[in-house]
């Protein structure tokens, strides 16, 4: 039985906007005023299973619509034996200037490749479905700044998009294969004469179980028997000359494992399931859970055969999920402050290397965490330095665009603040705080220059940087 604060919130008339926005802050990238009434009217088990209505592949005709601009890179190679094509016959200058032009036009195809997503968790159909996408992004952790590939890049996100609420045991199985972890964690290199370590540690101590759940030894033994697991452009290859097809002792016991039977195992120790619930619980809820909460999440997710499906739900429609301890407690990530500015003020978005700046200055640019480990995240994202670029990109994008002009501008002062802050920060701000935006409009009612003056003055507020 789920311990008392995995059981379901059930109070309808207890789920009030300030609930309902906090669900759409958590699942997604914010809420707009429209949007936290249809969760409010819907009720928690229902609006969650509304935000989990998403497909787990894209509809054929949008997997073909639905790219980034990848033109940059048409016509490159994309497997070996092509890029030796390209190669053959040059001097050495003329190399030196093809590798400087397949650099350029990949960083120009990366660039690409983060705008699109960006627009996507601003004003895509499933934004649950993205939050899942960047919460994997950050776990099964690969960046552009060491993949050669945009298209490989690319492909990943979309392994972890259509992966991101499905059956984890099928993910880990697909992420072992997937060439830009390969390449990011060098199993490409790893042959049988010269086994390397770094995704056989990676997956254990990063991606399933945790530091103190495996020994040097079980490493070693990984190492063995993801040895001839490999690519060749966008395509996962099984070198078997490569293989070590030797027998393996791991977590004590032995056998001819492959990469398959090492998942197998991994997946038995006791402490996977909890250790993936805490990742979970964790990013979309608050820091530091209660070990009844992982163990019982966990008990979810092995009951379900490793369907990730449940387990959210469970998450979302939790107790804990809407106690005090989780509303408005979450340091907003960079990009969710950024991508949920966008959506609750209106605006357009600005030019992307604009906001690919910003987002750098404050530490977090889509396809590119800072290592392994992926983001810190929590109040790692709060310095002297990315507080002011926080604070500046939030005046930015509130002095911009229709927001204003299209949403409460006139009436009463009070009404105005209220609406504001409603839209905007959606929970109850101190007195003082709000005494300070009525004095900014009163002075010039009906002012819409006073209302966007106000606006920066709500997104400057510490209340701001918190969901």
């Amino acid at each position: 039985m789920l311990p008392s604060v995995l059981q379901p919130f059930l109070p309808q008339a207890a789920f009030d906007a300030v609930r309902a926005a906090h669900l759409l802050n958590r699942c997604g990238f914010g809420g707009t005023p429209e949007e936290v009434a249809r969760v409010q009217e819907l009720g928690p088990r229902k609006a969650v299973d509304w935000l989990m209505d998403f497909p787990d592949a894209p509809a054929e005709e949008q997997s073909q619509t639905d790219v980034p601009d990848l033109s940059a890179i048409d016509g490159w190679p994309r497997t070996f034996a092509d890029r030796r094509k390209l190669f053959e016959g040059k001097t050495p200058d003329e190399r030196m200037q093809l590798n400087q032009q397949l650099q350029r036009a990949n960083r120009e195809a990366v660039q690409a490749t983060a705008e699109w997503w960006l627009r996507r968790m601003v004003a895509g159909v499933n934004p649950l479905q993205e939050k899942l996408t960047l919460f994997w992004h950050g776990h099964f952790t690969t960046s552009a700044r060491d993949e050669r590939s945009a298209w490989l890049m690319w492909q990943q996100n979309e392994l972890l998009r259509t992966q991101s609420a499905g059956n984890f045991r099928e993910f880990v199985r697909r992420i072992s294969r997937d060439p830009a972890m390969l390449d990011y964690l060098n199993n490409s290199q790893n042959r049988k004469q010269h086994p390397n370590e770094n995704y056989a540690r990676e997956l254990m101590e990063l991606f399933t179980l945790g530091i103190g759940n495996y020994t040097e030894d079980d490493v070693k033994e990984a190492a063995r028997a993801f040895t001839g697991w490999a690519h060749d452009g966008e395509n996962f290859v099984f070198r078997k000359n490569d293989h070590d097809d030797d027998e393996k002792t791991f977590f004590g016991r032995r056998g001819k494992f492959d990469g398959d039977g090492i998942i197998e195992l991994i997946l038995s120790h006791r402490a996977c399931a909890p250790y993936i619930a805490r990742r979970l619980w964790t990013f979309f809820v608050y820091e530091d859970p209660e070990p009844e909460i992982c163990q019982g999440l966990g008990e979810v997710l092995r009951g379900s055969g490793w369907d990730l499906r449940p387990v959210l739900a469970t998450i979302f429609t939790s107790r804990a999920f809407y106690s005090e301890r989780a509303i408005g407690t979450q340091v907003k990530s960079p990009i969710q402050l950024v991508t949920g500015s966008l959506r609750l003020l209106g605006g357009p978005m600005p030019p992307v290397r604009q906001l690919t700046g910003a987002l750098d200055q404050m530490g977090q640019i889509p396809l590119a965490p800072p290592n392994v480990k992926g983001w810190p995240g929590g109040r790692a994202w709060i310095n002297t330095s990315t507080l002011f670029v926080r604070y500046n990109t939030c005046v930015m994008l509130a002095g911009q665009g229709d927001a204003v002009e299209t949403a409460r501008v006139t009436g009463r002062a009070e009404d105005v603040v209220d609406y504001w802050v409603g839209r905007l920060i959606q929970r109850p701000i101190p007195a003082e705080k709000r005494k300070t935006l009525l004095e900014t409009i009163s002075r010039r009612p009906g002012d819409e220059s006073a209302v966007r003056s106000m606006i920066q003055l709500i997104v400057s507020m510490p209340e701001y940087q918190l969901c």
